[in-house]
């Protein structure tokens, strides 16, 4: 399935990288923190429902939530301790929301429940039990879209899986986790690669790679040797070719169609990282408790890839890494072209973090907006070929009901076009502005619709009884007429022969 020849998706862009503040980082263990924050929703889906209260003693591993609904994920204790408190709490998101955390206190332990064991061999399950570990471990993608990640190991019936495509790409400037989980822990990697082909039954797999990381190309191609189902493919850098559908049609030379999935054209998806995490989960029985983090810009002062627990806060993490350099104007949560500048630090890691960016004023954006200059550069840049300087302008004057005609959904938000604006308009926020409008209109419009339905259903419902009740009443003055006719012709008849009594 896979193309002869590299394919190039439209547009893109080649930020500064900045990965060499921390590429020769080696991952390191976070020491226990003395608080975790951890939300009980990290993904995409329903939150998980809280099973586990205030005062409730809990180990390693132990449930906190359990998934609500068919797109949802589990939660679980990332250390043991005491669960403190099940309250609202600030968590990473644009409009600075509070979400619903569990507040544990770790005991120094680090205790893991002892009814959670691994299996020895992986491949001599049947592919549903696989699906069903990786279910209860609440492993979502890594990579950022945190999509519930038995879902994806679950293809329809009437769906062919051709391949496995492994994203490994990590385009994102400053990132570097990525490439160091392959560089140091290449085995593992290639192990939930084998478990995730047994449960797709399927026989290809593709780790697609930049060219900017030759040592963690170096590393997957040894620990792929003798595998002949796996390949690494180098590719050139170009961003956004981490995004799913860029990823597709560079390899295969296939495109996702609009408003599609994958699995519409036979290939699934899956983050390097996520992997690793399913090789955990079926290898060790470990539920997703922790993930490797960059943390990285020129105002932090140590530069590291760190393993944290799900649920530290970036306060804690940034205090690991020697605090931030004297007036820090910007942290991002994630990479700098999608992630979320933070309003503030006291936030938790959650299970599609990939880093922690502390930027210098030269290194953040926050430059004045000026008016479009209509000159074009957005549209060139745009991976999906939509208009953006279109678009936006339809979101900035609130004319919601044209963005259905300009394919806004289509959006990945890469921020290329943001990127290249010489006018400086965050573009992408006008974007995911008009996407909630949308939502919301959408909303209403079903609200509307549905009580529309409901007030027909019942005037019809009125006037199905009014119906019957004048059938009745008719009924009843018919009964009653012959009933007089009756009583009359008896009356008549006894007036006109009264021997007869």
């Amino acid at each position: 399935m896979v193309a002869a020849v590299l394919k190039k998706f439209h547009g893109g862009v080649h930020p500064v990288e900045h990965k060499e503040l921390s590429e020769l980082c080696a991952i390191e263990p976070m020491p226990l923190p003395g608080r975790l924050v951890v939300p009980f929703h990290q993904h995409l889906g329903a939150p998980s429902e809280p099973v586990v209260k205030a005062g409730d003693k809990v180990l390693k591993g132990d449930p906190l939530g359990r998934p609500e609904g068919f797109i949802s994920a589990s939660v679980h204790a990332p250390t043991s301790g005491t669960v403190v408190a099940i309250q609202e709490h600030a968590v990473g998101h644009p409009s600075g929301l509070t979400m619903l955390c569990a507040i544990i206190e770790p005991d120094g332990k680090d205790a893991w429940n002892p009814q959670i064991k691994g299996v020895d061999n992986p491949l001599s399950l049947e592919p549903v039990a696989i699906r069903d570990l990786v279910k209860a471990a609440g492993i979502v993608g890594l990579g950022g879209a945190s999509f519930p990640s038995f879902v994806k190991l679950s293809p329809p019936r009437d769906k062919v899986v051709e391949l496995l495509l492994i994203n490994a790409v990590e385009c994102e400037p400053y990132l570097t986790c990525d490439a160091r989980l392959m560089e140091e822990r290449p085995q593992e990697v290639v192990e939930g690669i084998q478990i995730m082909l047994h449960a797709l039954q399927t026989r290809e797999c593709v780790i697609g790679i930049e060219e900017n990381k030759p040592r963690a190309i170096a590393a997957m191609e040894r620990a792929v040797a003798g595998e002949p189902r796996i390949r690494v493919l180098t590719l050139p850098v170009m961003y956004p070719q981490g995004s799913e559908k860029q990823l597709i049609e560079v390899v295969t030379g296939r495109q996702v169609p609009s408003r599609g999935l994958p699995i519409d054209i036979g290939v699934i998806v899956h983050n390097v990282a996520t992997a690793v995490a399913v090789r955990n989960a079926v290898r060790l029985g470990q539920p997703l408790l922790s993930r490797v983090v960059t943390v990285t810009g020129h105002s932090i002062t140590r530069p590291a890839n760190i393993e944290v627990l799900v649920g530290t806060l970036v306060d804690d993490i940034l205090a690991h890494c020697g605090g931030l350099r004297p007036n820090t104007p910007k942290v991002v949560m994630g990479g700098p072209m999608m992630g979320l500048a933070l309003h503030q630090t006291d936030v938790p890691v959650v299970k599609g973090t990939s880093g922690i960016l502390a930027l210098t004023r030269d290194e953040s954006s926050g430059k004045q907006e000026h008016p479009c200059i209509r000159c074009g550069n957005c549209t060139h840049a745009c991976p999906m070929q939509l208009v953006p300087c279109t678009m936006a302008w339809f979101a900035k004057t609130d004319q919601i009901d044209q963005l259905t005609g300009v394919d806004l959904f289509d959006c990945i938000e890469c921020g290329s076009c943001s990127y290249v604006c010489p006018a400086n308009i965050p573009l992408v926020h006008y974007f995911r502005f008009g996407k909630l409008a949308l939502q919301a209109k959408e909303r209403e419009q079903r609200k509307n619709e549905l009580n529309k339905a409901r007030t027909q259903s019942r005037n019809e419902r009125l006037a199905r009884e009014k119906l019957a009740k004048e059938r009745k009443k008719e009924e009843m003055a018919a009964k009653m007429a012959a009933k007089k006719k009756l009583d009359k012709d008896a009356a008549t008849q006894k007036s006109d022969h009264p021997a007869a009594e």
